[in-house]
């Protein structure tokens, strides 16, 4: 028999026989010998019995232990109280459980392993999570990668998350599950992305509505529809034209990293497509005045093209401005006079339609401040007046 063989074995008698001088902290391996609901007793090799109750099982008060544990059952544990030779030894199952997963906690902390564990309680600022014994707080803001306000549902859960601050003294052991959503719905937007192209048509939710436009959810990626792309017409108010949760076909204009912008002036809707033929010059047509400026009024012949009406072919008479004689709405019935297709342009004039219809009015009324240019129209389109960036030019443009 070798010198380690007859250590152990002499190691192991005198366990046996109580000699051993058991201590606070020491663990020790036990048979149990019985259980009932609140404590379980066990053999553990001395002459006095091994004693652990339900409390220093689980955290569970209500635990019935005889469900867990049964007779012949090995478990070790850790002595709390008493030494060799005491009728009965406190035992503790549940704080060595504790050391044995913060030393896992640590180990992953140090590696920012993923772990997971289960929602146990939920709190006033976070989740408590049970792993391997161990306790983990996550606080609210680390929860999910969007704001929750009810974090109900996450109890009983079994949740993902790594280790951020690692202190049991303190009792800060600190998880972070929202990184690792971060992470993985960076790599689906990655995979996303590689499949989106400029050009493509797909179907998305509204998430938000803004003044300057929608944002909208094509999975786990958002676009966004400026307002300038909602409509081949004007749009006041996006928050009046769509809905949160409202689902949209619309199609890539661009594609910018991680930025999307979409649109939904579809090019083979464009109304200028055929606006050569509906608005060609000497045409008679109908429009609302859309909105009005010093210089003139701009006219909606339909959603994506205005025209300008100078206020020098408004009306027979001299006014200084168009909301002397019109109202934002009104319709008004007027001659195409110039037709710029390039620049999507339209100049009207009240007075031409008028003359066109035997009134005793000239043709070309060139305003005194106008004197000079070469034609009427050419004074609809440019009066020497600078437009506010909506209506760059006194002739609106609506691409």
């Amino acid at each position: 028999m070798s010198e380690e063989q007859n250590f152990e074995q002499l190691l192991n008698e005198s366990f046996a026989e109580g000699s051993l001088n058991l201590k606070v902290g020491d663990i020790v391996k036990g048979k149990v010998i019985s259980v009932s609901p609140e404590s379980i007793v066990l053999d553990i090799g001395v002459k006095g019995d091994g004693l652990i109750t339900r409390n220093e099982y689980s955290n569970d008060t209500n635990l019935d232990l005889t469900t867990v544990v049964h007779e012949g059952d090995e478990l070790e544990t850790k002595v709390l109280k008493g030494r060799a030779g005491d009728e009965q030894i406190l035992l503790t199952y549940k704080r060595l459980a504790v050391d044995r997963g913060n030393k896992k906690l640590e180990e992953a902390f140090n590696e920012k392993t993923v772990l997971k564990g289960k929602v146990v309680r939920v709190l006033d600022g976070g989740l408590s999570v049970s792993f391997d014994g161990a306790r983990v707080f996550i606080p609210a803001s680390l929860v999910s990668d969007t704001f929750e306000k009810d974090l109900t549902k996450y109890n009983g859960q079994e949740i993902e998350f790594i280790i951020t601050e690692f202190n049991p003294r303190r009792r800060r052991v600190i998880g972070d599950r929202r990184c690792i959503l971060l992470e993985r719905k960076k790599e689906r937007q990655q995979e996303l992305l590689s499949k989106l192209h400029e050009g493509d048509i797909i179907e998305g939710s509204v998430k938000n509505v803004t003044d300057f436009g929608a944002f909208v959810d094509l999975g786990d990626i958002d676009g966004l529809l400026h307002i300038s792309e909602m409509s081949w017409g004007h749009v006041e108010n996006p928050k009046k034209v769509f809905k949160v949760g409202e689902k949209l076909r619309v199609f890539i204009k661009g594609i910018q990293g991680t930025k999307i912008a979409l649109s939904l002036k579809f090019p083979d809707q464009n109304p200028w497509l055929d606006a050569a033929e509906k608005y060609k010059v000497g045409n008679i047509v109908k429009g609302k005045v859309a909105r009005m400026t010093d210089f003139g009024a701009f006219v909606e012949l339909e959603p994506g093209i205005d025209a300008l009406l100078h206020v020098s072919q408004i009306s027979r008479d001299h006014i200084e401005k168009p909301s002397d004689v019109l109202k934002s709405g009104q319709e008004v019935e007027a001659k195409v006079v110039d037709f710029n297709e390039d620049d999507h342009k339209i100049s009207l004039s009240i007075k031409a339609f008028l003359n066109s219809n035997g009134m005793d009015v000239p043709d070309v009324d060139v305003p005194a401040e106008d004197e000079g240019a070469e034609s009427a129209p050419e004074a609809a389109a440019d009066t020497g007046e600078e437009a506010p960036a909506a209506e760059a030019a006194p002739v609106s443009d609506n691409e």
